[in-house]
């Protein structure tokens, strides 16, 4: 009996010591949203052990090489999909073991449900930047927008001239669109949800009746972002990686063809840009509008792991990520956009509030409550 007793208190020692632990990462990063940036070094090169990042980019390694050479702090980075990181992360936190300092990933619905209402992540704002990014891109704190767009082939006789989405409805279209399958890429799924909205329901019926002069016809659908969603889909063929999407639609071969991919994936010098057109670069260029917008823009979000090992570190690092070094393996190409004002877009780009006037954004508390039906509804064009 005597031994269950210790056994029983050793356990919520256990128990209690951890949940401690997570609570002070949250305390310490509350107070630490007012230390200077020498304060914030000064904590952060006393902390031991390997530096653990995870992010759903390439270049969020990296910008951890550039860190840890800065500062001679050893580091591990990791580029993972959004799944495996929440997968790491439950794992990590719920099994007690050392795992990821901080983490950059997508989805703000995801990001609220599966981290945020868990307690796996826990918000920091560097003082540095308080000033320089938007009070409602604090919390949870956004490090960049990045947009995916309607690109076209801008070769051969059939060029899209695209000033509605309802044209990409038309049977011209068929089977010449590409956009990733939404059951894929969770970005895309979020985007469709968010269509279905008052909002851009609204938007829809109107942009509708302004291209083809008569109120829209519903049908067996509960608004026009169902509708524009099925007739949309049902001209799409579908990829696994924008990347490739970017890559084929660059080809002169893809004459006629329309894709709505990441905009940074023209970066790449296996893209053919000069076979490519951006529809809001055009449309910003004539004084025109693709109605009732020209794709959509999620955040990528910046957030500490209650977990944390070297939560100073990290808080540093997220401080380093807000600022122009720490932004540059985004920021020294396109369709990446600092929520730092003090960060300009590239050269050749657009500023990132005309981006998002003309395009879809993400709101996550409408997603997470309507995500189930219009899933539902997708995937019936998915087969």
């Amino acid at each position: 009996m005597k031994k269950f007793v210790s056994l029983l208190l050793a356990l919520m020692l256990v128990l209690t010591s951890s949940f401690a632990m997570a609570e002070s990462v949250a305390d310490l990063a509350k107070a630490a949203e007012s230390m200077t940036h020498d304060e914030l070094v000064e904590k952060a090169l006393a902390e031991e052990g390997t530096f653990i990042v995870y992010g759903n980019t390439s270049r969020i390694v990296t910008a951890a090489e550039a860190f840890s050479a800065l500062y001679n702090i050893p580091f591990e980075g990791s580029n993972l999909k959004d799944a495996e990181i929440y997968t790491k992360l439950a794992n990590e936190i719920e099994g007690k073991a050392k795992g990821a300092d901080m983490v950059m990933i997508q989805d703000g619905a995801s990001l609220q449900s599966m981290a945020i209402d868990t307690g796996y992540l826990v918000n920091f704002v560097p003082a540095s930047v308080k000033a320089t990014v938007a009070e409602g891109d604090q919390n949870p704190l956004i490090h960049q927008f990045i947009n995916k767009v309607f690109i076209w082939n801008n070769k051969g006789e059939n060029v899209p001239a695209i000033t509605n989405v309802w044209q990409l409805t038309e049977p011209q279209y068929k089977g010449n669109i590409v956009f990733k399958a939404p059951d894929a890429e969770q970005v895309n799924m979020n985007f469709l949800v968010m269509l279905t909205s008052e909002e851009w329901s609204g938007k829809l019926a109107e942009a509708y009746k302004n291209l083809y002069g008569k109120e829209i016809e519903l049908g067996d659908c509960e608004n026009a972002g169902y509708k524009w969603i099925a007739e949309f889909l049902g001209n799409c063929v579908f990829g696994n990686s924008d990347t490739t999407l970017a890559e084929e639609l660059s080809q002169e071969t893809a004459a006629g063809k329309l894709g709505l991919f990441v905009l940074s994936k023209l970066r790449s010098s296996s893209v053919y840009t000069e076979n490519l057109t951006v529809g809001q670069y055009l449309a910003s260029e004539t004084g025109t509008a693709i109605e009732p917008f020209s794709g959509f823009m999620y955040p990528m979000y910046a957030m500490l792991s209650s977990n944390a090992s070297r939560p100073y570190t990290a808080m540093l690092f997220i401080e380093y990520l807000m600022g122009a070094d720490g932004f540059h393996p985004w920021g020294k190409s396109i369709g990446a956009y600092s929520t730092n004002t003090a960060i300009a877009p590239l050269e050749g780009d657009l500023a990132l509030d005309v981006w998002k006037s003309s395009l879809v954004m993400e709101d996550p508390e409408y997603i997470l409550d309507n995500y189930e039906d219009v899933y539902s509804f997708v995937t019936m064009y998915l087969q």
